[in-house]
């Protein structure tokens, strides 16, 4: 297919059709069940069977589209259109089975495969965190180990909840047992709260580089960029973002609150520091926002622009690379 003929899927024009109109879908996007001509494919895991304290996160995908009406194409932060870069649907909630965790993480993951398969990088609305195994599952087994970014207030990295291996707690625990993760290539960003003592040091003796919320928030952000690149590299990586790494005063939604965080303005500055690295993302994740806990809606309004900073990531980095290849084009003709 030429380039001409390619379909280009973008969101409605807010300036001809007003945001409360229509069903609801991210960003006010397509809704296709298509990967031909996408670049990224919004996707919903409405589960929270694999919570350890507060549940509601089933509610998270629905909550995140119905705030993110209000996005629009431009970051001007970042000087860039998203839909201009990337061609976008939602691509509908993935199949989930109440209750049966484990069948859910299988559907999950089989419903991911086809999108990577189809070199489309999925946006995933959450759900619990534990939906990431599911998603690094599929992944895996198109790129390979990757390397994570991992931006929480926990590190998700124990071993067991009540004797059972998948919660949402121990997924970044498995992920590096299942070979699914290069934990020496990869950052987990912002833990912080009370622990138990056998936790201390736990994901350092995986392999990940941690670094805690009461030393980022004492570094500059070019330094803590100048580190993801240093592990990251060029190589595929997936980011996930815990919405609990933001401060409850901001985000109270969510089924696992740390006090003493980052504001929400934090957090999406910290995203942006990562823009100029123009990683590989092959994957996103937002998880963890439980509408019952956050009645005003900041919440789901919080995670909705998370999702829009990280879809600028990405248009950030097909933009950079579009430029070098067409300037590699010109030296080769220039050089003839």
């Amino acid at each position: 297919m030429s380039e001409n003929s390619k379909k280009h899927y973008i969101p409605m024009n807010s300036m001809k059709s007003p945001r409360f109109t229509g069903v609801r879908s991210f960003m006010r996007l397509p809704i296709l069940n298509t990967l031909e001509d996408v670049d990224v494919a919004v996707v919903g895991i409405p589960t929270d069977s694999a919570v350890s304290f507060r549940s509601g996160a089933r509610f998270g995908p629905e909550a995140i589209r119905s705030a993110s009406i209000l996005l629009r194409d431009y970051n001007p932060a970042l000087g860039v259109s998203i839909p201009e870069e990337l061609s976008m649907v939602d691509y509908g909630d993935a199949p989930v089975v109440p209750g049966y965790h484990e069948e859910t993480l299988k559907r999950v993951q089989e419903y991911l495969e086809p999108i990577y398969a189809a070199n489309v990088v999925p946006l995933i609305l959450g759900g619990d965190h534990s939906l990431s195994i599911a998603e690094l599952r599929a992944l895996a087994k198109i790129k390979g180990p990757v390397s994570l970014i991992h931006i929480d207030a926990h590190g998700d990295v124990l071993d067991n909840y009540y004797g059972v291996k998948h919660f949402h707690g121990t997924v970044f625990r498995r992920a590096v047992e299942e070979g699914l993760v290069n934990a020496s290539e990869s950052v987990q960003i912002g833990m912080r709260g009370s622990v138990h003592p056998d936790d201390v040091g736990a994901a350092e003796s995986l392999g990940y580089t941690v670094v805690p919320w009461d030393q980022l928030h004492q570094i500059p952000l070019e330094q803590l960029a100048e580190l993801v690149k240093e592990k990251v590299k060029d190589r595929p990586v997936m980011l996930s973002f815990d919405i609990d790494f933001i401060d409850p005063a901001y985000a109270p939604g969510t089924g696992t609150p740390e006090v003493g965080g980052p504001s929400s303005y934090e957090a999406i500055r910290l995203l942006r520091a990562l823009a100029p690295l123009n990683l590989n993302y092959c994957s996103f994740d937002c998880v963890e926002v439980s509408p019952p806990y956050d009645p005003a809606g900041v919440t789901s309004m919080a995670a909705s622009v998370i999702c829009f900073e990280l879809l600028s990531l990405l248009a950030m980095s097909r933009r950079s690379k579009k430029s070098k290849s067409q300037n590699g084009h010109l030296s080769g003709l220039v050089g003839q």
